[in-house]
Parts: structure tokens; sequence; C-alpha cells
């Protein structure tokens, strides 16, 4: 399609939204990028991107400004509750040819990515009401009381899509019984690689992210975020072992969620599609949601490139992403469960071959997306 006359709105600022506009900037399209929360809004915690991750910002030309940030990961390791080995996994064999792995500041990563796409975004700017018309274009009203007309909507505002209620996509996420912990921390232990301590039905999970600092995610089973996440995650993992005790010591400051999982019929309605958590957010177990999302940044820009029309581009492009998104999806619930199992039979199984199994997880990935 001639990229020039082709007019899209992309809804969202975050990883997913400012991916997608890159990407159709770099295929030859202008799109316009709106997102409803403040410029000084700032990207909270970390973030690791496996080595396709890595791989999807290479082709979106941003690996070079993303490779002083944050800190390469070359290995995992997996520890039983009292810090002992269990398994571990090579990650430079792992992704071989494909990408490194990195944990860095997810501020230091969407800053890079809103320098890639390309003029303004226009914030503090919601979307309120999207109407296809006569099934060819949409009309997309705002918040302040204008309206457009577009060729092309992308709906990148993540597992709490707007967009996706709007166009009759689907409604909320579900949640999936787990609850998540996130912390920056400075001062504390020395650590080199991703480091995972096992417990009964909670994890704890530590990696570099250069300067000192220290990415640390943690989860346990549940359905309701605690009042205190700080007190909270002080509790639950005071008996483990491994890293955790000094982290514990060091850590101030606690981000907390509960869980929840996007999974719809159909991505696309008319001119209006979903990319990235807002059509296949998964729990964060496999560290897939930003690596999927810059994925489909790419695929989408490539369809809509080839495409003869928007229709064509976008079934195209569910064709290509889906299979991908399932296999996350059921690699992501395959490892909770595992984690799910008493220690008892889990520890033994892993130290035999927990290697394998965790490696296992991502082999469908390290091919073309």
């Amino acid at each position: 399609m001639p990229g020039s006359s082709l007019r899209i709105l992309v809804v969202g600022a975050g990883i997913a939204g400012l991916a997608a506009a890159r990407a159709l900037r770099l295929a030859g399209f202008r799109p316009e990028v709106v997102d409803k929360l403040p410029a000084s809004t700032v990207a909270g915690a970390g973030i690791y991107l496996p080595g396709n991750a890595t791989r999807a910002l290479r082709v979106l030309d941003l690996d070079a400004p993303v490779r002083p940030c944050g800190e390469v990961v070359t290995r995992q390791r997996f520890l039983d509750v009292r810090g002992r080995e269990l398994c571990e996994v090579d990650l430079v064999k792992l992704w071989d040819g494909v990408g490194e792995c990195r944990a860095l500041p997810r501020a230091d990563l969407h800053r890079v990515m809103l320098s890639g796409a390309g003029g303004a975004v226009r914030h503090e700017t919601e979307v309120t009401r999207v109407e296809a018309v006569a099934g060819e274009t949409v009309k997309v009203e705002f918040g302040d009381g204008s309206s457009a007309e577009y060729d092309l909507v992308v709906g990148a505002d993540g597992r709490r899509s707007s967009v996706r209620v709007m166009a009759a996509l689907g409604s909320a996420a579900v949640p999936v019984g787990q609850v998540m912990y996130r912390s920056v921390v400075t001062g504390g232990p020395k650590i080199s690689e991703w480091t995972a301590v096992l417990g009964k039905r909670a994890a704890f999970v530590v990696m570099p992210m250069g300067g000192g600092r220290l990415f640390c995610y943690a989860d346990e089973a549940g359905t309701a975020a605690p009042s205190d996440p700080l007190a909270r995650v002080r509790e639950l993992f005071e008996g483990f072992g491994g890293p955790v005790p000094a982290v514990l010591d060091a850590v101030e400051k606690v981000q907390v969620a509960v869980t929840d999982e996007v999974e719809i019929g159909r991505w696309s309605q008319g001119p209006v599609v979903l990319v990235g958590d807002a059509a296949h957010a998964t729990a964060p177990t496999l560290a897939q949601g930003a690596a999927m999302a810059l994925e489909d940044a790419v695929v989408l820009a490539d369809s809509v490139r080839r495409a003869a029309t928007v229709a064509e581009a976008l079934g195209e492009y569910e064709r290509r992403r889906r299979p991908r998104t399932r296999w996350v999806l059921e690699r992501t619930h395959d490892r909770d469960r595992l984690r799910d199992v008493a220690p008892a039979l889990r520890d033994p199984l892993l130290r035999r071959r927990g290697s394998t199994i965790f490696a296992d997880h991502y082999k469908e990935l390290v091919g073309p997306h």
C-alpha cells in the first residue's frame, strides 16, 4: 500500500505502541501516536529482554542505542529455597545467532523507543470512541471533543485496552491467580547472573542491570495485592536462601500488581487491530511481553507494506503471529504449573532435567518471528 497516503493512528505510547510507530515509519508510513497519560509519566522498575527481543530491536534499527543501557545476562541459575543449585541455562548457547539477553531500566528502553518512533506523541489525549465508517475507515473521537478519520487504528494500549473494548474484540483481562512484585535495588549484593530462588508456590528472581543496580521480580499465588507490598515481600521471602536475604536488606520500594492475561478470538475488527498486551497478554514468567510486542510491530508493518488492502494486511499479520503468541501462553502455563508442584517432587526433577525443561520453553522463539 502507498505509505504516504495511509492514515494510521497508534493508540498507546508504551513499548508496543512506540515499536509499532517505529516499524511503520521504517516501512514508509507516517502514523500518529496518542497516549492518555502525561508525558511526565515515568516507566518504573526494570525489564529483562531475551534474545528474540534483541533481534526485533535489531530489525527496528534500535539495538545500537539500547546496547549501552543495562547489562548483558549470559546465564540463568535456578536455586532451591535454601539457595542450593537446581540447574542452569546457558543463555549464550540458547540464543546463539539470535541476540544477547539484557536487563535494563524500563525507563531507558522507553526513552530509546520514544526517540525511535519519530514525530511527537500527543500525550493526555484519550480515545473515547472508535467507530467503523462503511467498514473501510475508522472515525475516532478524542476526550477533548475532536475527531478524525483513519484508514488503520492500532490498539497498543495494554492489557486493559480500551480500544479492545470499543472495537468489540474482547473485554477485561482475566486474573491468573498470581501476585507479582517488582523492585530496583541499589547497594545490594554483587550478582552477575539471572538468579531465581524457587520456594513453595513463590519465587524470587534477581538480575544485574548495570551501575550497581539489581532488578528484582518476585511472585506468589494469590488474587489480591497487599496494602503494604514491601512488608509482604519481606515477610514472604524471609526464609529464602541464596542472594535473597542480602537483597531484602537493600530493598526500599516495591511495585505490586495482580497478574492477568488476555486471550481473545480475533485481533482485528475492520481497520482496527491490536498489538502487544492488548491482544495477547500473559503472566511475565517467560519475560516475553516486550519481545512479543516488538515482534508484533515488525510483522504488522511488514504485512501492511506488502498487502494490497488493510484487511489483507491484518489477516496476514494475525496468521503469522497467533501461533507464536499461543506458544508463549502455553509455555507460560507450563512453567507456572511446574512452579506450583511441591518442592519435594519438583526440585529432584529440576536437578535432573531442569536445564532442558527451561531451555525448551524458548525453543520455538529462537526461530524467526
